[in-house]
């Protein structure tokens, strides 16, 4: 049930962000339980002026390579488990892309389940409708 949206420089190659895409949904099956063919994802480029951050904030030293990963999900998980998913996010992008862990910077949006539509104009995680009296 995740959207993940992950924001980055332009210029690098496709299989490079293919990449990104693979280890930040391999940590999320590992780490949160996302069924593996749950996988809704928006890679983005931007041109260099486009993506504003600051390069020292909480003393983190963040290079031109920083990756902005924002992943709405239902509501519901321990805090345990989202600094396991952090951890493995980081992690993962260090082994796959040599990434930076410093450049790994990553939001959660959480939403009640009513506010899935996964298509059909359904609310997929909703009760069902009742039937009008």
């Amino acid at each position: 049930m995740p959207l993940v949206r992950i924001s980055l420089a332009k210029g690098k190659p496709e299989a490079y962000r293919r990449k990104l895409g693979d280890a930040v949904h391999r940590a999320l099956v590992e780490t949160i339980d996302v069924p593996a063919l749950d996988r809704f994802q928006l890679v983005t480029e931007h041109e260099p002026g486009d993506l504003v951050y600051d390069s020292m904030y909480l003393g983190i030293a963040r290079s031109s390579d920083l990756v902005i990963i924002q992943i709405t999900l239902s509501t519901g998980r321990s805090l345990e488990k989202k600094r396991a998913l952090y951890r493995r996010i980081a992690d993962n992008l260090h082994a796959a892309l040599g990434l930076r862990r410093e450049d790994v910077w990553i939001n959660l949006v959480e939403v009640a389940k009513e506010n899935w539509s996964f298509g059909n104009g359904v609310a997929s995680y909703a009760p069902p409708e009742r039937a009008a009296a």
